[in-house]
């Protein structure tokens, strides 16, 4: 039990609860069943977006152009829609995530095989893709009256008391589970950034890992495209302008070592989570845009601390023992 206790995941759900229920006393029903589906669904995005980040921060890298994939990729669909009325929603979702997809494979190129920093690397594709979006539209909008039912009303979709935006989120969460912890990819993902050296030496590639990271965090990006466009119903160049910081900060205050090689995909969930609950929150007990900055700012800070110390304590995850290590290990006693 006291190992649960411990952590940092319990630690983080706990604090969300104890957030959910001090806004409850100032804001009558926020703590509703109703209102805490509507902050789950409002979060989907930071929280596909977020995850797409996680994998490749565990390589010892980072993506700053998710969002400016996301508004690329979003006005490419919103565009393909209301000039092509007829087509398949599937087509067009596939189309998005075939579209980030590409973009996360120009990072990962540009990182694997030019070995240029992937900092720098996505600072400017990050313009780059930006100008993109902002020469595809001419600068112009995409508004409801110009998309098809289809495309708008399908992720709002309510099933189960949930909309199909969020369901969608939760699809996800659990494959990126499953991928990471039980795939070769997942345990290449984590040694590449525990230890490169350690990596190499283990057979595996790390410029090819995190080549294929920046290409799954693309297609989430991608994804994430649509589901913002049809969520909010307009496209234009500026949308989730900022939005690759909160992908950022809900990996850090989930526990994802900005060094890489630590993390979960739980507590990358619950830090998209507690930034959303800020985010719906403070706004109702009038906190101005402001303050929200500056809590913003000093929990990101706040969790990079514990990171860092956790880290010194911990030690690093090179490998993750795999079924077969267990089995040896077993037959040699």
């Amino acid at each position: 039990m006291l190992k649960i206790l411990k952590k940092r995941e319990t630690a983080l759900a706990l604090i969300i609860l104890v957030m959910v229920g001090a806004f409850s006393t100032r804001a009558a029903g926020f703590a509703a069943p109703a209102n805490l589906a509507n902050i789950f669904t409002d979060t989907s995005i930071l929280i596909i977006l977020a995850l797409g980040q996680m994998t490749v921060i565990l390589t010892k890298s980072i993506d700053l152009s998710v969002a400016a994939n996301l508004a690329f990729t979003g006005m490419a669909v919103a565009m393909l829609d209301a000039a092509f009325p007829g087509l398949p929603l599937i087509l067009i979702v596939l189309v998005a995530i075939a579209i980030g997809t590409a973009l996360g494979t120009i990072n990962g190129f540009l990182v694997w095989r030019l070995q240029i920093p992937p900092i720098v690397v996505t600072l400017g594709t990050l313009t780059i893709y930006r100008g993109m979006a902002f020469v595809l539209s001419g600068g112009a909008w995409v508004n409801a009256h110009q998309m098809t039912p289809t495309f708008l009303n399908v992720p709002r979709t309510v099933f189960l008391g949930l909309p199909v935006l969020g369901w969608t989120a939760l699809l996800i969460v659990i494959a990126m589970a499953l991928v990471l912890r039980h795939t070769p990819f997942g345990r290449a993902t984590y040694a590449s950034g525990g230890n490169p050296v350690a990596a190499v030496y283990a057979g595996i590639d790390v410029g090819k890992t995190r080549f294929r990271a920046f290409q799954l965090s693309g297609a989430l990006a991608g994804l994430c495209g649509y589901l913002w466009v049809s969520r909010y119903a307009v496209a234009y160049v500026d949308i989730a302008n900022g939005f690759e910081l909160d992908s950022i900060a809900a990996c850090v205050i989930g526990g994802i070592a900005i060094a890489g090689g630590i993390g979960s995909v739980l507590g990358t969930v619950l830090g998209a989570l507690f930034l959303g609950v800020i985010k719906n929150a403070l706004p109702v007990i009038g906190i101005s845009p402001f303050t929200q900055m500056a809590i913003s700012g000093a929990v990101i800070i706040l969790a990079v601390v514990v990171n860092a110390r956790r880290e010194q304590a911990r030690g690093r995850i090179i490998l993750r023992p795999t079924k077969t290590d267990v089995t040896i290990k077993g037959a040699a006693a």
